[in-house]
């Protein structure tokens, strides 16, 4: 029985587990079809939401672009309306200055309708006076005419004078140079340079500066006597003319314009520029400012004035050198400097110098002057020494010759005016020279002895006596 029962029992609970396993695989496939089913279905809803979503997404981008391109319109309406408003401002602008203009105009022509009525009734009268005093006005004409004529003459007349006095001038100012001396020493002092040595400056006193400027005195050294007395000895000298070191190109110009024009007149006249080397001589003589460019820009404001009373000049420069008493063309090629030949050569007859084959330039222009200026401080021979470290090795001479012609008188005249800017003197224990360069010195101090010996025989003034101008080239 009970294995009966457990039979029946085990065949219920096979039944039951089999009922339990269907009900479980049936419910199991029905939530399998169910979640399939949601799935399915959210599948479906999300496909739904997002075709939703791409509508409305291209709706409002559809809708975006249509307001940006509203706004856009609006924006160029705007900008166009702008450009309009400018438009019509520059063209109101316009039409203000037109109108300013217009009135202007407006205003003008009523004024020069006023003054032509006025000078039509200024006219009516001229008429009327003429027309009724015709006869006095023939005499007034007459009258007119005749000291016209009187006028003319007398111009033509004071120009004659002029002419006459040129001439007396000319003569007159030639004595007075005559009065003044043929020869005459000026005395310039260079001032302190940044380079030179401390305390190598020369004490000088300018005991006449304030009067005739014509005194110098150098004070030489300090001297203790044996009572322990301290003196200092004075060298005083005298010159036409003395410059102190505050002087300018211009002051000593000032002094020789007068031989200047004394060339101009036709006579011959020489400046020379002497000292040591490093004084200055160049540029008194060279600078812009120096005694050449004044010169030449004196002649030729003075032959200018005098056009108007029949003067026409022609100039004609050149510059040589004098080096090693050897000529050399400083105008000419610089490959020809100390081989090509110069000779001095003297007419008695005419009382004329020339040197050969020398560069002659028409100076036509002032500003020619510059350029020869430059060539020949190109070609000049230039060393180096111990004295100075740019010293000039020759004496230079600028010659200037000027040709003039009255075309109503007839006068002629020719002058040469010769500018002379000599070689450094220097003392041989001083400056170190040797070899070529004490040659050079030993020419140099030479030239300027045989110089000093002409001079001083011209000073004395006797009739008749040795002037001893063949000693060196730098004489003739």
């Amino acid at each position: 029985m009970q294995r009966q029962h457990n039979r029946d029992l085990d065949d219920v609970r096979h039944i039951a587990e089999t009922e339990r396993r269907s009900l479980v695989r049936d419910h199991t496939e029905k939530l399998e079809d169910v979640r399939r089913t949601l799935e399915n279905a959210l599948v479906e809803e999300k496909i739904n939401h997002q075709r939703e979503m791409q509508a409305l997404s291209f709706e409002g981008a559809s809708t975006q672009r249509d307001k940006d391109k509203e706004l856009e319109n609006q924006r160029s309406a705007f900008t166009a309306l702008e450009k309009e408003l400018d438009v019509l401002k520059t063209d109101v602008a316009h039409e203000r200055e037109v109108n300013e203009q217009l009135r202007a105009k407006l205003a003008e022509a009523a004024t020069k309708e006023t003054d032509l009525e006025t000078s039509v009734r200024r006219l009516e009268g001229h008429i009327h006076f003429l027309e009724s005093d015709n006869k006095s006005q023939s005499q007034a004409f007459a009258d007119l005419e005749m000291r016209m004529q009187n006028a003319i003459q007398n111009a033509a007349e004071a120009m004659d004078k002029l002419r006459t006095e040129e001439t007396l001038r000319r003569k007159l100012h030639n004595q007075v140079q005559e009065l003044k001396g043929n020869i005459r020493v000026f005395c310039r002092v260079r001032p302190s340079l940044e380079s030179d040595p401390v305390d190598s400056s020369a004490r000088i006193a300018y005991p006449d500066d304030e009067t005739d400027s014509k005194e110098v005195e150098v004070m030489g050294a300090e001297e203790k006597s044996s009572l322990g007395t301290i003196t200092t000895k004075k060298h005083p000298f005298a010159f036409d003319r003395v410059f102190g070191p505050k002087s300018r190109n211009q002051d000593v110009f000032g002094e020789i314009s007068q031989l200047v024009q004394s060339a101009l007149d036709g006579y011959n006249v020489c400046i020379f520029c002497y000292g040591q080397t490093g004084s200055g001589k160049t540029y008194t003589m060279s600078a812009g400012d120096g005694m050449i460019p004044l010169a030449v820009s004196q002649i030729y404001e003075t032959a200018q004035s005098l056009e108007e009373k029949g003067w026409q000049y022609k100039m004609q420069g050149s510059f040589i050198e004098v080096y090693n008493e050897e000529l050399n063309d400083l105008l000419g090629k610089a490959n020809d400097m100390d081989k090509k030949k110069h000779e001095i050569k003297h007419d008695m007859a005419k009382g004329k110098t020339t040197i050969t084959n020398i560069t002659t330039v028409e100076l036509d222009a002032p500003s020619k002057v510059d350029d020869i200026l430059q060539r020949a401080s190109n070609n000049r021979s230039v060393a180096s020494t111990k004295a100075n470290e740019r010293s000039s090795r020759s004496h230079s001479v600028f010659i200037l010759k000027l040709i003039g012609e009255n075309s109503i008188t007839g006068e002629k005249s020719e002058g040469t005016l010769n500018l002379v800017d000599l070689a450094g003197s220097e003392r041989l224990n001083h400056s170190g020279a040797v070899g070529e360069r004490l040659k050079e010195t030993q020419n140099i101090n030479k030239s300027l002895s045989c110089l000093g010996d002409v001079i001083s025989a011209l000073g004395q003034g006797k009739e008749g006596g040795h002037v001893p101008y063949r000693n060196s080239k730098v004489r003739d």
